[in-house]
């Protein structure tokens, strides 16, 4: 091949690289110019599931395209998690996760089909919410002291629910056993919905969940609350102690909700999103919508989601580990 061909090859290349940089800034200035899809890793109702959709809302009207949450269920998040990270870095394929399938999943599980840290681009961490621990409202189980009691007394043994393996309320399970010396088979769910409906069916003991989800049931008296799992009482819930005032210091357990892009999207679709959503969570009533749902707002830069990310995977990993927690 003689000089000729390797100039004409080393041009053409160049003038590929320049034409797909320059498509791709033009790409990011016209964006959106198309719906967007929001993928959520879970079953319609939950706590994820809910926020993604006040998200999708805020968004519709700020972008004048339409933002549409898709549900994405099974394996604990990793099905809705593998989807996005394989699909086109172009904007119009987001995901909207929970704490689990990124921040614990990768200790659970012994393979998956994706990194949480490099298969995908953090956008804006949104909102946190604390966990309550709750039973059928037709349980002999009227306090944390009687849950205790029972698990000792039991002789088939309790079981208790979870919105997935590798979810939140599986760690917050697996740590309360540690913290409460007893034992309960744990159950997982394809998210909070069906978890409910087995905790409501009597198909499991007991359940952590997010408070916002299990507060209607709870005020309905379909179920009853023993412990919140936050440092503070839960304002949607003031009557409900929290685990410390109930008997178990030390436990806290919360899940938090994010946005993120397939690895490789442009950094200026990026910084659109994230100023969208910064944006509309400083609208007084978005933020009362959160308050009335017992989350707590957060926001910030997709700089300081990543670097909230790398410390959760951090302190998650003592705590799988210390706890024995697999998939299994």
């Amino acid at each position: 091949m003689g000089s000729y061909t390797y100039k004409w090859i080393s041009a053409l290349l160049v003038g590929l690289s320049l034409f797909l940089l320059t498509a791709s800034l033009s790409h990011a200035q016209n964006y959106p110019d198309r719906p967007i899809k929001l993928v959520v890793p879970y079953a319609p109702g939950g706590g994820t599931d809910v926020t993604a959709r006040l998200i999708a809302k805020m968004l519709t009207s700020g972008f004048s395209q339409p933002v549409s949450v898709e549900n994405k269920a099974g394996a604990g998040g990793i099905i809705g998690q593998e989807f996005v990270a394989r699909a086109l870095p172009d904007g119009y394929t987001l995901l909207f996760s929970a704490a689990g399938p990124l921040t614990i999943s990768p200790f659970t599980y012994p393979s998956l089909p994706y990194d949480p840290v490099k298969s995908f681009e953090p956008i804006i961490l949104v909102s946190s919410q604390p966990l309550v621990l709750v039973v059928n409202a037709d349980s002999k189980i009227y306090t944390l002291a009687d849950l205790l009691k029972a698990s000792f007394d039991s002789k088939k043994g309790l079981t208790y629910g979870s919105f997935g393996n590798g979810s939140a309320a599986h760690l917050a399970g697996e740590s309360f056993k540690t913290a409460t010396k007893i034992d309960m088979t744990h159950i997982p769910y394809k998210g909070t919905s069906p978890a409910l409906t087995a905790l409501l069916g009597g198909d499991i003991d007991v359940l952590f969940d997010t408070v916002s989800t299990s507060a209607p049931f709870i005020k309905s008296g379909k179920l009853r609350a023993l412990a919140v799992a936050s440092k503070n009482r839960s304002t949607l819930l003031p009557d409900v102690p929290t685990m410390v005032q109930a008997g178990v210091s030390g436990f806290e357990a919360s899940t938090w909700y994010g946005m993120l892009a397939p690895a490789g999207t442009n950094p200026k679709i990026i910084q659109q999103i994230n100023r969208a959503v910064n944006s509309g969570l400083k609208n007084k009533e978005i933020t009362d919508v959160f308050t009335s749902e017992g989350s707590v707002v957060i926001g910030g830069t997709p700089e300081q989601f990543k670097n909230f990310m790398a410390a959760e995977l951090k302190k998650n990993e003592v705590v799988v580990k210390a706890a024995g927690i697999s998939s299994n």
